[in-house]
This record gives structure tokens, sequence and C-alpha cells, in this order.
């Protein structure tokens, strides 16, 4: 693994300066909205603006590195970051901030989605699995480790936004001066929703919620904790705590789906972070070492939830289906973080700010009340016939499904391109959501029924 981590060293370290950049940023804006007296439907939509310039990003970006290359649309969107940050103590008002916001989530949508393609052109199939490990790694570390850099920092000063500004513009050099090669970027097609719900409608319902939960868990936590009464270091561990949950239990959480039924651990693993999520509720007026422990569980039970989804979908579909349907749970993901912040809101303006816990595990319960309902309508897939576990970030983008160690991509580079490589491929056994529409009851999802031959 060191030696596939090595050669794409320059890569890692860019990406872990953005990512403790995108840390601090979203810890410290959520403290600041507070100090500048902005209520919480607003500071609701400051955040929205975020992911729904992610969601933006994530469809327009591919487009962008067409017609101008790799490494101007990474110079571009870097610059972008740097330049936004430092407009927000320059100008205090709610409707800046909020266009901000858009284009910081429009930018670092772009970065992730150049540094995922450098990274998916760097890996073989027998190392592609290693660095995805390590990309969760450093994503993870990286905002843990801004996360807790707010602590040091005086959030009512200029400087913090600078130095953000510093990071990004730093992460950049090493980066740009890699000799690596510009690699091709391809805008999957994506499945329609009627098709990918009648193969999976777990992975369809649980991609919008654990969506809507990472919008409403990570665009408020730092709100909330301002309003709960904890200091600044003390908001910088409460939020650092659910990204090293994160990283501590999403590998352990992903081996028990490979072992047993993945949807009766994806279902233990959401009533889980909503036991959490209550006592994050309850320990509200406490204020302690609990509290802090409260939501490093609840992330690390809600951090492996989306991979829960995707591996779970991808069981019902054929390798060339799993990269159109990430860009359908792509969209499905992003439309729900953008209602994540809204929600948070209503629910600290309604009740106070244990509002923040409540709404998270009434998320958590809905998700896992229908993943009984799913299995209550279908037998359990065989192991041998379940793919394995892939942790992906709970924020993809369209270029994810590319690092996905499941689907065998060509190492070489006179490989045929992707269009001519599936007019090559031999045809796959027709999923649930491919077989003719005779087959297929209306009224009754495909995966709600045993896999058995179709009759003439």
């Amino acid at each position: 693994m060191l030696a596939a981590v090595g050669s794409a060293w320059a890569l890692f370290f860019g990406l872990a300066l953005i990512m403790i950049g995108n840390g601090l940023q979203s810890a410290l804006l959520g403290v600041r909205a507070e100090l500048e007296g902005f209520g919480a439907t607003v500071t609701g939509i400051i955040m929205t603006g975020y992911f729904v310039g992610f969601l933006v990003g994530s469809r327009l970006v591919p487009y962008m590195i067409l017609k101008v290359g790799h490494v101007r649309t990474f110079a571009a969107l870097a610059s972008l970051t740097s330049i936004t940050i430092l407009i927000h103590p320059a100008y205090v008002d709610a409707w800046v901030w909020t266009a901000m916001r858009f284009l910081t989530g429009l930018g670092y949508a772009g970065l992730y989605i150049v540094c995922e393609s450098w990274l998916n052109d760097r890996a073989t199939n027998k190392t592609r699995g290693q660095l995805l490990a390590a990309y969760m790694i450093v994503m993870l570390g990286g905002a843990a480790a801004g996360s807790l850099l707010l602590g040091t920092v005086a959030p009512w000063s200029f400087r913090p936004f600078i130095l953000i500004s510093v990071l990004m513009s730093f992460a950049v050099i090493p980066i740009l001066l890699s000799a690596a090669p510009a690699p091709a970027v391809d805008q999957p097609e994506a499945m329609s929703l009627k098709r990918l719900y009648q193969a999976s409608p777990l992975g369809v319902v649980g991609a919008l919620l654990v969506g809507s939960t990472q919008g409403l868990f990570f665009g408020m936590g730092a709100v909330y904790a301002t309003r709960a009464g904890l200091s600044v270091p003390e908001t910088s561990i409460f939020m650092m705590g659910a990204f090293v949950g994160g990283m501590i239990m999403t590998w352990p959480i992903g081996r028990l789906s490979d072992v047993f039924d993945r949807r009766l651990i994806l279902t233990g693993t959401t009533f889980c972070a909503a036991l959490a999520a209550v006592g994050g509720a309850l320990l509200t007026n406490r204020l302690d070492w609990m509290l802090y422990l409260a939501m490093a569980l609840f992330g690390g039970f809600n951090q492996p939830l989306y991979s829960l989804c995707i591996s779970h979908t991808n069981d019902f579909l054929t390798p060339k289906q799993m990269v159109r349907a990430s860009g359908t749970l792509v969209m499905l993901t992003g439309i729900g973080s953008i209602m994540g912040p809204m929600m948070a809101a209503a629910a600290m303006d309604s009740v106070g700010p244990w509002g923040y816990f409540w709404a998270l595990a009434v998320l958590q319960t809905i998700l896992g009340l229908f993943a009984i309902y799913r299995i209550s309508r279908r037998p359990a897939r065989p192991l041998e016939e379940q793919g394995a576990y892939v942790a992906v970030p709970a924020n993809p983008t369209p270029v994810t499904a590319s690092l996905n160690p499941e689907i065998d991509w060509p190492d070489s580079a006179d490989a045929p391109a992707p269009d001519d490589l599936q007019d090559d491929m031999p045809e796959p056994p027709l999923a649930p959501d491919e077989r003719s529409p005779d087959a297929i009851d209306p009224d009754e999802p495909d995966d709600d029924r045993p896999d058995t031959p179709l009759k003439a």
C-alpha cells in the first residue's frame, strides 16, 4: 500500500491541505454566523448554498475539463475557493455569504473531481482498492484536523479566513507541479430514477436520507455547538469527533456487511446512529465529554451509511450499470444535502439547540424503518452473490465510481476508449432493472422477488 500511495504523494499532500481548509471553513462559518447574529434559518440558507454549489459543480465541472483541461480547471477552481473565503469577513451579509458558499461548493466539487480523476489514472486494478482506502483516510483525517484547528484561532478575526486561503493556495502547488499526465474524465450517463428504484429501492431512499443527514450534520454542527454553550476550542473537539468516529468505524462496519446480510448491517448501523443522536439531545445541557462521545459515535455509525447504500445497490447491478447508477445516486445525495441544513434550522428554531440532534435521530429512524420494510419484502441475497463493501466519501462526485475496485478497468494506456470498451464487452446477464417491461410488475419493485429464471 505504501508503494501505491507513494506514487501519488503530491496528490495526497495537496488533497490533505484542501480537506484541512474545508474542515476549518465549515466549522468556522457556523461559529462566525452565530457571532454575527444570524438566526438559525438564515444560517441554514447560507449553509445550503454550499451543497447547491457542490451539486451544480458535480454536473458542470466535467464539461469545463473537456473544454480547457485538468490543469487550468484545477488552478481556476482553487483560486476561486481561495478568493471566496476572504470575502466572508470583508462583507458580512447573509446573501453575500450564501453566494460565496455556492461558489465554494462548486469549487470544491471540481477539486474533488480532478483529484479523483488523477487518482484513478494512477491506479491499476491491483492498487485501486489501496488508493481508495488512502483517499478516505486523507479525506476524513484532513477534515478532522481542520475542525480541530478551529480551537487555535479567533473566529471573530480576519486571520482564520486568511489561513484557509493560504492553505488552498499552497495545496495546488505540488499537484500542478506533478509530472503526471492529465487523465480523461467521462461524465457517466445517469440511470433513470425509476430503473434504479426497481433495482434497489433501499439504495435510492438511503442515498436521499443519508444526503440529508450529511447536510444537516456538518452544515449546522458548529451552529448547534455554539448555541448549546460550547466554547470555540470545545466546538472544534465536538466537530472533530465526528470525523474521527467515521475513520474508526467505516471499515469494521463494512467488513461485517461482507459477512452478513448487508441490509441487516445497514439497519443496525442506522438505529445505532439514531440512538447516538438521541443521546446527544439528552446530553445537550451537560456539555462534557459524554456529549463529545455521542457526536463521535454518531459520526462513526453515520459515516459508513452511504458506502453501505452504494454497496447494496451494486449487489443488484452489473459492473457496467454501476457507473451509470452512480450519477443518479450522486444527484439524490446532493438533493438530500440541500434539504439538511434547513431541517436543522427548523428543528432548532422550534425546540432549541437540541432540535439539531432530534432531527438527526428522526432521519436515521426513517431510514432504519424503511430498511426493515425492505427486508420484509424479499429474501436475503446469498452472500456469495454480494459484492465486496467499498468505502467511498459521503460527499461523492460523478467520478467517485471510477475508484470502485469492483469494476475491472483497463490498465493499459492503449486500452480502448470507454465507448469502444462497452461495445467490445460481452453482454453480462441481465440485472433486475434490465428485464423486459413485460416481466416487471409496475406495482412491485423488482428486487422484491427471488432471483428466478424468466419464463418465456
